[in-house]
Protein backbone atom coordinates (compact mmCIF):
# COMPACT_ATOMS: atom_id res chain seq x y z
CA UNK A 1 0.00 0.00 0.00
CA UNK A 2 2.09 2.97 -0.96
CA UNK A 3 -0.07 5.42 0.69
CA UNK A 4 0.96 3.71 3.93
CA UNK A 5 4.77 4.64 3.51
CA UNK A 6 3.98 7.97 2.77
CA UNK A 7 4.85 10.80 5.29
CA UNK A 8 1.96 11.01 8.16
CA UNK A 9 0.75 14.41 6.87
CA UNK A 10 -0.05 13.35 3.49
CA UNK A 11 -1.60 10.70 4.77
CA UNK A 12 -3.67 13.24 7.04
CA UNK A 13 -4.61 15.30 3.87
CA UNK A 14 -6.05 11.97 2.07
CA UNK A 15 -7.94 10.62 4.75
CA UNK A 16 -9.74 13.98 5.63
CA UNK A 17 -10.46 13.51 1.88
CA UNK A 18 -11.78 9.93 2.40
CA UNK A 19 -8.80 9.05 -0.19
CA UNK A 20 -8.66 5.21 1.06
CA UNK A 21 -6.94 3.22 -1.57
CA UNK A 22 -4.51 4.24 -4.73
CA UNK A 23 -5.24 3.25 -7.99
CA UNK A 24 -3.59 0.51 -9.77
CA UNK A 25 -1.77 3.13 -11.31
CA UNK A 26 -0.54 4.97 -8.41
CA UNK A 27 -0.01 1.60 -6.50
CA UNK A 28 2.91 0.88 -9.62
CA UNK A 29 4.23 4.08 -10.02
CA UNK A 30 4.07 6.22 -6.55
CA UNK A 31 7.27 3.40 -5.22
CA UNK A 32 9.56 3.86 -8.45
CA UNK A 33 9.33 7.54 -8.31
CA UNK A 34 10.03 7.51 -4.23
CA UNK A 35 13.27 5.22 -5.22
CA UNK A 36 14.49 8.60 -6.64
CA UNK A 37 15.01 7.50 -10.05
CA UNK A 38 13.92 9.18 -13.58
CA UNK A 39 10.60 8.14 -14.54
CA UNK A 40 8.14 7.92 -17.52
CA UNK A 41 4.73 7.43 -16.13
CA UNK A 42 1.88 6.51 -18.94
CA UNK A 43 -1.92 6.10 -18.28
CA UNK A 44 -5.17 7.26 -20.09
CA UNK A 45 -7.18 9.63 -18.44
CA UNK A 46 -8.45 9.78 -14.75
CA UNK A 47 -5.87 6.98 -13.67
CA UNK A 48 -4.72 9.52 -11.15
CA UNK A 49 -1.85 11.18 -12.55
CA UNK A 50 -1.95 14.23 -10.98
CA UNK A 51 -2.81 12.73 -7.48
CA UNK A 52 0.80 11.07 -7.56
CA UNK A 53 2.74 14.14 -9.01
CA UNK A 54 1.41 16.34 -5.96
CA UNK A 55 1.87 13.20 -3.49
CA UNK A 56 5.48 12.58 -4.53
CA UNK A 57 6.13 16.03 -4.67
CA UNK A 58 5.14 16.18 -1.65
CA UNK A 59 7.22 13.21 -0.17
CA UNK A 60 10.66 14.67 -1.76
CA UNK A 61 10.24 17.63 -0.03
CA UNK A 62 9.39 16.08 3.45
CA UNK A 63 6.29 18.08 3.85
CA UNK A 64 8.32 21.02 4.99
CA UNK A 65 9.63 24.79 3.88
CA UNK A 66 13.22 24.75 3.23
CA UNK A 67 15.78 27.81 2.37
CA UNK A 68 14.19 30.15 -0.43
CA UNK A 69 15.28 28.68 -3.57
CA UNK A 70 12.77 25.82 -5.28
CA UNK A 71 13.09 22.42 -4.32
CA UNK A 72 10.45 21.08 -6.80
CA UNK A 73 9.00 22.63 -10.59
CA UNK A 74 6.18 21.29 -12.13
CA UNK A 75 5.88 22.01 -15.67
CA UNK A 76 2.33 22.41 -17.56
CA UNK A 77 0.76 23.37 -20.53
CA UNK A 78 -0.70 26.72 -19.95
CA UNK A 79 -1.91 29.31 -17.44
CA UNK A 80 -5.23 27.70 -16.60
CA UNK A 81 -3.74 24.01 -16.11
CA UNK A 82 -0.80 25.84 -13.97
CA UNK A 83 -4.04 27.21 -12.05
CA UNK A 84 -5.73 23.84 -11.36
CA UNK A 85 -3.07 22.67 -10.13
CA UNK A 86 -2.26 25.42 -7.83
CA UNK A 87 -5.52 25.15 -6.22
CA UNK A 88 -4.77 21.46 -6.25
CA UNK A 89 -1.45 21.43 -4.42
CA UNK A 90 -3.04 24.50 -1.43
CA UNK A 91 -5.50 21.51 -0.59
CA UNK A 92 -2.50 19.45 0.77
CA UNK A 93 0.00 22.30 1.74
CA UNK A 94 -2.60 24.27 3.84
CA UNK A 95 -1.56 22.14 6.67
CA UNK A 96 1.66 22.15 6.42
CA UNK A 97 4.63 25.00 5.53
CA UNK A 98 5.17 24.44 1.91
CA UNK A 99 4.78 27.44 -0.30
CA UNK A 100 3.71 27.32 -3.90
CA UNK A 101 3.89 29.60 -6.48
CA UNK A 102 2.61 30.01 -10.25
CA UNK A 103 4.12 31.59 -13.13
CA UNK A 104 2.77 31.81 -16.43
CA UNK A 105 3.48 34.02 -20.09
CA UNK A 106 1.32 36.86 -18.82
CA UNK A 107 2.74 37.42 -15.43
CA UNK A 108 5.95 39.65 -16.12
CA UNK A 109 9.17 38.20 -15.53
CA UNK A 110 10.48 40.40 -13.27
CA UNK A 111 7.10 40.39 -10.91
CA UNK A 112 7.85 36.54 -11.08
CA UNK A 113 11.70 37.05 -10.74
CA UNK A 114 11.11 39.31 -7.11
CA UNK A 115 8.80 37.06 -6.54
CA UNK A 116 10.30 33.90 -7.07
CA UNK A 117 12.82 35.91 -4.78
CA UNK A 118 11.03 36.02 -1.49
CA UNK A 119 11.29 32.32 -0.64
CA UNK A 120 9.30 29.32 -2.57
CA UNK A 121 9.41 25.64 -2.31
CA UNK A 122 7.35 24.38 -5.40
CA UNK A 123 7.44 26.14 -8.37
CA UNK A 124 4.70 25.72 -10.83
CA UNK A 125 5.36 26.79 -14.49
CA UNK A 126 4.95 26.83 -18.21
CA UNK A 127 7.95 25.53 -20.43
CA UNK A 128 8.36 28.92 -22.20
CA UNK A 129 7.76 31.06 -18.96
CA UNK A 130 10.71 29.07 -17.21
CA UNK A 131 12.90 29.13 -19.94
CA UNK A 132 12.93 33.13 -19.53
CA UNK A 133 13.37 33.27 -15.78
CA UNK A 134 16.54 30.70 -16.18
CA UNK A 135 17.74 33.34 -19.12
CA UNK A 136 17.37 36.37 -16.78
CA UNK A 137 18.75 34.56 -13.61
CA UNK A 138 15.35 34.50 -12.01
CA UNK A 139 15.25 31.14 -10.22
CA UNK A 140 18.13 29.29 -8.48
CA UNK A 141 18.12 25.21 -9.26
CA UNK A 142 20.98 24.87 -6.58
CA UNK A 143 18.57 23.21 -4.61
CA UNK A 144 16.20 21.53 -6.67
CA UNK A 145 15.20 17.81 -6.12
CA UNK A 146 12.33 16.80 -8.06
CA UNK A 147 11.00 18.00 -11.81
CA UNK A 148 7.88 17.01 -12.86
CA UNK A 149 6.44 17.30 -16.60
CA UNK A 150 2.82 17.17 -16.67
CA UNK A 151 0.96 16.07 -19.24
CA UNK A 152 4.56 15.72 -21.05
CA UNK A 153 2.98 15.71 -24.49
CA UNK A 154 2.85 19.11 -24.36
CA UNK A 155 6.62 18.86 -25.25
CA UNK A 156 6.02 17.58 -28.91
CA UNK A 157 5.50 20.99 -29.56
CA UNK A 158 8.58 22.88 -31.37
CA UNK A 159 8.28 26.35 -28.88
CA UNK A 160 8.13 23.99 -25.68
CA UNK A 161 10.48 21.15 -26.94
CA UNK A 162 13.18 23.64 -27.10
CA UNK A 163 12.59 25.13 -24.09
CA UNK A 164 12.91 22.26 -21.82
CA UNK A 165 15.88 21.35 -24.05
CA UNK A 166 17.19 24.68 -22.82
CA UNK A 167 15.89 24.86 -18.99
CA UNK A 168 17.47 20.85 -18.53
CA UNK A 169 20.61 21.98 -19.34
CA UNK A 170 21.28 24.41 -17.23
CA UNK A 171 20.40 22.07 -14.07
CA UNK A 172 22.94 20.24 -12.58
CA UNK A 173 21.70 17.05 -10.61
CA UNK A 174 17.60 16.46 -10.22
CA UNK A 175 15.20 13.53 -10.34
CA UNK A 176 12.94 13.98 -13.92
CA UNK A 177 9.35 12.47 -14.01
CA UNK A 178 7.02 12.86 -17.00
CA UNK A 179 3.39 12.43 -17.10
CA UNK A 180 1.61 11.60 -20.28
CA UNK A 181 -1.33 9.38 -22.02
CA UNK A 182 1.06 8.06 -25.00
CA UNK A 183 4.95 7.11 -24.42
CA UNK A 184 5.33 9.48 -28.17
CA UNK A 185 8.66 8.73 -29.92
CA UNK A 186 9.68 12.48 -28.88
CA UNK A 187 9.66 12.25 -24.97
CA UNK A 188 11.42 8.64 -26.01
CA UNK A 189 13.95 11.04 -27.34
CA UNK A 190 14.90 12.90 -24.22
CA UNK A 191 16.31 9.42 -22.94
CA UNK A 192 19.52 10.44 -24.52
CA UNK A 193 19.38 13.89 -22.60
CA UNK A 194 18.32 14.67 -19.24
CA UNK A 195 16.06 11.00 -18.62
CA UNK A 196 19.04 8.69 -18.45
CA UNK A 197 18.69 5.61 -16.83
CA UNK A 198 14.68 5.92 -16.42
CA UNK A 199 12.32 3.51 -15.59
CA UNK A 200 8.50 3.17 -17.25
CA UNK A 201 5.63 3.25 -15.28
CA UNK A 202 2.16 2.22 -17.15
CA UNK A 203 -1.41 1.55 -15.54
CA UNK A 204 -1.47 -2.20 -16.86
Amino acid sequence: MPFKKLHSDIQDVLELQEIVAPTPFQSRSIPVIKSGANVFCVAPKDSGKTTTLILTTLQKLKCEAGENAPRAVVLVENKERAMELYDAFLMYTKYNSLRVYVGYEALHIDVQKSEIFLGIDILISTPRSMNKLFLVNGVNTSQLKIFSIDDAEMLIQRPEYAAIMSITQSIQKCQYVLYSEKMHPTLKRFESYFMEYSKKVTSL
